[in-house]
């Protein structure tokens, strides 16, 4: 059931636009042929079962990472995050990040072409209330983001069922059609969508691909929320109520358009009883508002992920009190998503328009899921002959979807493409930036050789009480320790030296939380283990390790934590990247949340230390 609600909203509503898209290529302007209508519903039925069916719900998500998925999964699983420059894994890495950067692009333009689809039903029966639908949408937009901060509990328990009860009205809108044109039918055969498609030019052919690729977008969702529910239900959901519903309904509009091609304009609604119209809009901008909300969970959730791995800068992420799954609120990401969505719905103003936009970025990251499964597929030990063949095969089909909507570069599809392209370069930005800034650390970390020699005979006192150190590295002597005994001359009774250290694992266990090195007597080594998909909490890590007694005597009300904050300052004449890149990166240092606030350390304990790198 919860299934149904988080992973199913997207694919679910795609009814609303996707068959009227295909059939108005394929008319392009004209009349509505009998073979074409059967070539579309065939084409759609196929997409679902060789996109949806076969690749993601039996091939895609058997590459899980202890039970996550998702693309981030993916480049944990390959050991990316890792690899040397230069290497084919360090290639990857850039590949997946662009992946991972598409899925902003989708966040933007799902919200967006789903709830103005749907509002644009009034416009079947009331043509003149068409001036109305974008400022609905619009307001219906803003009370969705609006709503985040406080968490989305309510709506979370009420997905299900409500979703449910969309693929049951999806299915029975279908049947209504059927019984009217049961001829429709004979689109169950994959020959219709083949002679279609090859009889067709080739410009045409490739529109009514790309318009028909909006039935399965949405699907991707299957493997990034595999870790929330499990991969049987996943399957269970998709195959017993989401398929069939779906297949009942595009069959249903085809069938209308049999017996009247001039539904075209909007045959989902048209296929409804005059009577319950305006009912069935209401019913369809719920459904898209849960749609809505699936995407933008999902982005906070690869938000957070990418956070954990080091791709993006710290930013402030709150867990609501929500006991849905996966609730967490980010609220940079959020105002900015709400921006480009809005930006979306005023600059394009019709479902018509923003399919155009919409497509592009999801057939990208298809392929780039395919290749890296296959590349995961081969590291398992399954033969390469057998993962060239099956993935290849799967490979050739996204990509001729990625051509066909190539064709709407220019007609909206550079939109999600240039966000994706900002999030990506930010990413690669920050994850370079990362990498120098530690390398300028290393050249100035002392060893620890010198901290005991410190401790043992150049302090002149030791303070009573316990100093936390937060340290980058899990070796060496932190930049924080090395300032304070410099400017001080001395050093605390106990001092203990806390790393927090993200996991290639989405979760890692209380009991390997913590790793206890006692340096020398009174200087300890704390070392904190947490998976990519839990929140690393400095004081909640310390507090277990003094619970499984391997911080005996430790009074944790009664602990300075010292911080460093450190400030970049990019120069030319210090290899690494082009100075404006540099510039970006410490902007976006000098704007992330602070490491303090971001680890969970009590904010009345802490002392910062300033520090200037130089990269």
């Amino acid at each position: 059931m919860g299934a149904l609600g988080v992973v199913y909203g997207d694919i679910g509503t795609s009814p609303l636009y996707a068959l009227k898209e295909a059939a108005k290529a394929a008319a392009h302007g004209g009349t509505l042929s009998h073979d074409a209508v059967l070539g579309i519903a065939s084409l759609i039925l196929w997409a679902l079962l060789l996109i949806i069916s076969f690749k993601y719900a039996l091939l895609i998500l058997r590459a899980d990472n202890r039970g996550e998925g998702g693309i981030v999964a993916l480049l944990a699983l390959l050991h990316a995050r890792h690899a040397q420059p230069g290497t084919w894994r360090a290639h990857l890495l850039v590949v997946g990040l662009i992946g991972a950067a598409l899925l902003y692009g989708d966040g933007a333009i799902t919200p967006a072409i789903s709830v103005l689809s749907a509002i644009e039903g009034l416009k079947v029966d009331a043509p003149s209330l068409a001036p109305v639908v974008v400022p609905v949408t619009v307001v219906i937009l803003i009370g969705l983001f609006m709503m985040q901060k406080q968490g989305t509990g309510f709506i979370g328990r009420i997905f299900g069922p409500v979703m449910l009860a969309w693929f049951v009205v999806l299915a029975a809108l279908g049947i209504h059609g059927i019984v009217k044109a049961p001829a429709v039918l004979a689109a169950l055969s994959p020959l219709y969508a083949f002679e279609f498609l090859i009889h067709q030019d080739f410009h045409v052919s490739f529109a009514i691909l790309g318009a028909a690729f909006l039935a399965v977008t949405g699907g991707e969702a299957m493997y990034a929320d595999m870790g929330h529910f499990g991969r049987f239900p996943i399957r269970l959901a998709w195959f017993a109520i989401c398929l069939p519903a779906l297949v009942l309904n595009y069959f249903g509009q085809a069938a209308l358009l049999i017996t009247d091609p001039t539904m075209i304009e909007n045959p989902f609604f048209q296929l409804c009883p005059d009577a319950l119209h305006y009912p069935l809009v209401a019913f369809s901008a719920v459904a898209t508002v849960i749609a809505s909300q699936a995407i933008i969970s999902g982005v906070f959730s690869l938000t957070q992920q990418s956070i954990q791995l080091g791709f993006l800068p710290r930013m402030q992420i709150r867990h609501t009190q929500s006991d849905a799954i996966g609730q967490i609120y980010v609220p940079l990401v959020n105002w900015l998503l709400a921006a480009a969505t809005l930006g979306a719905v005023l600059s394009f103003g019709t479902s018509d328009a923003l399919a155009g936009a919409y497509g592009i970025a999801v057939s990208l990251l298809m392929a780039i899921t395919t290749l890296l499964a296959a590349l995961l597929a081969i590291q398992w030990g399954f033969s390469p002959w057998l993962v060239v063949g099956v993935n290849g095969f799967f490979f050739v089909i996204d990509m001729i979807f990625f051509s066909a909507n190539s064709i709407k570069l220019f007609e909206g599809g550079w939109f999600p493409l240039l966000l994706a392209a900002l999030v990506a370069f930010l990413m690669l930005t920050w994850r370079a930036g990362v990498k120098l800034v530690e390398a300028a650390r290393a050249k100035l970390r002392q060893p620890e050789e010198d901290l005991i020699e410190t401790a043992v005979n150049k302090c002149s006192a030791r303070l009573p009480g316990t100093a936390v150190f937060l340290a980058s590295a899990p070796k060496g002597v932190p930049l924080t320790l090395t300032q304070f005994v410099k400017h001080n001359h001395v050093l605390h009774e106990r001092v203990i030296l806390v790393t927090v250290l993200i996991e290639d694992a989405p979760h890692i266990a209380d009991e390997e939380r913590a790793e206890v090195i006692e340096i020398i007597t009174g200087i300890t080594r704390v070392i904190l283990h947490y998976g990519f998909m839990q929140n690393p909490t400095i004081y909640d890590g310390l507090k277990l390790t003094c619970r499984q007694g391997k911080l005996p005597g430790l009074d944790l009300s009664d602990v300075t934590y010292y911080v460093g904050r450190e400030t970049i300052i990019p120069r030319e004449d210090v290899p690494g990247m082009w100075v404006w890149r540099e510039g970006v990166f410490a902007f976006l240092q000098r704007n992330a949340e602070r490491s303090a606030a971001f680890f969970g350390v009590p904010t009345k304990q802490v002392v910062e230390f300033g520090t200037e790198l130089e990269i």
